[in-house]
């Protein structure tokens, strides 16, 4: 193989990471009908695929004169950087931006056997066809013209990574906060209807107006009236969800704080009562404070990766932001 300079190898990792964001919008755009700027990054590049062929092009140069060494090279190197790079984005996002569970024997979803052979091929297909007249090309271009470029393009991919990053963390944040607050509606909603109980309430006025149930029948018939509105721009359509949730959530607060300021008038004082009243304004001056930028960050990410998944309570909160989203 020739020896390349560093700078060399940083163009060839944006160059093959643009391959790659052609290649994945391409193909799930054709699967989805519709197009999908797939990826983690607002730029068009998928680091794993960039990561991926550098790689390749590495462990398979004591190969590259069997393509059966260069298959399983391949195979074992990127099958290894993909499950490496899942679990380590899992664990820091929450998110599984990929997921194989589907597919047959897959480990932990995160690879499968179908992605790892492909993923063989991919590699003879890059040593053998795809990588010799890039090499070639890029080695007749002077250093004066590549060591700057390289440069400029890992200045730009920096700054896009860290604000990626931090759109992926808040992401995570707001589907851990998000799922806090469903559970802790609930969980006030319960406690509320056992007081009116006790306070001998009208139960089913109550219930009618807090049961979860019904509070997301409300949530999905306000998404719904928003997806209606086809002709509005994607922003409008966001923000209209968007109300309608933190509108849904409040009127719901507003119920239980209603049902609790009656109950402590026919009740002697309760401290559980004042505890329960000063959640429930809590969150509704949390939610009157939210604002739909952190959304928008969120389902631009969700967009790009049309079949990221995560587990428990979660999912739940993520499906819906899925919906928010959907035309």
């Amino acid at each position: 193989m020739h020896v390349y300079t560093w700078y060399q190898w940083l163009t060839f990792f944006y160059l093959y990471c643009f391959f790659g964001w052609i290649f994945e919008s391409s193909y799930v755009s054709i699967l989805k009908r519709r197009f999908v700027n797939r990826g983690f990054l607002r730029i068009p590049m998928l680091p794993l695929y960039g990561s991926g062929a550098v790689m390749m092009l590495v462990v398979s140069e004591p190969f590259q004169d069997s393509l059966l060494l260069t298959w399983v090279s391949g195979v074992i190197g990127a099958t290894i950087l993909e499950y490496v790079t899942g679990w380590a984005m899992e664990q820091l996002f929450k998110v599984r931006y990929w997921d194989y569970s589907n597919q047959k024997f897959n480990l932990h979803g995160y690879i499968c056997l179908s992605s790892s052979i492909a993923w063989g091929f991919f590699s003879i297909l890059l040593v053998r066809f795809v990588h010799p007249p890039v090499g070639r090309l890029l080695a007749d271009v002077p250093s004066w013209v590549v060591d700057p470029l390289a440069l400029a393009l890992t200045a730009a991919f920096t700054v896009d990574v860290v604000r990626s990053v931090q759109a992926a963390l808040d992401l995570r944040e707001m589907l851990v906060k998000l799922t806090e607050e469903n559970e802790d509606l609930r969980r006030l909603a319960r406690r509320a209807e056992i007081i009116a109980a006790f306070a001998e309430d009208d139960l089913r006025r109550f219930r009618e107006r807090t049961e979860v149930d019904t509070l997301q029948e409300r949530i999905q018939a306000g998404l719904r009236e928003a997806q209606a509105a086809r002709r509005s721009r994607r922003q409008e359509r966001i923000e209209a969800a968007f109300r309608r949730r933190t509108s849904a959530k409040l009127e719901a607060l507003s119920a239980i704080a209603e049902t609790l300021e009656h109950c402590r008038a026919r009740l002697p004082e309760s401290d559980e009562l004042d505890e329960l009243l000063e959640k429930v304004r809590t969150r509704q001056a949390a939610l009157r404070e939210r604002t739909a930028k952190s959304l928008r960050q969120s389902l631009r990410i969700l967009r790009g990766n049309p079949s990221a998944r995560t587990k428990g309570g979660l999912q739940e909160v993520l499906d819906a932001l899925r919906r928010m989203d959907e035309k």
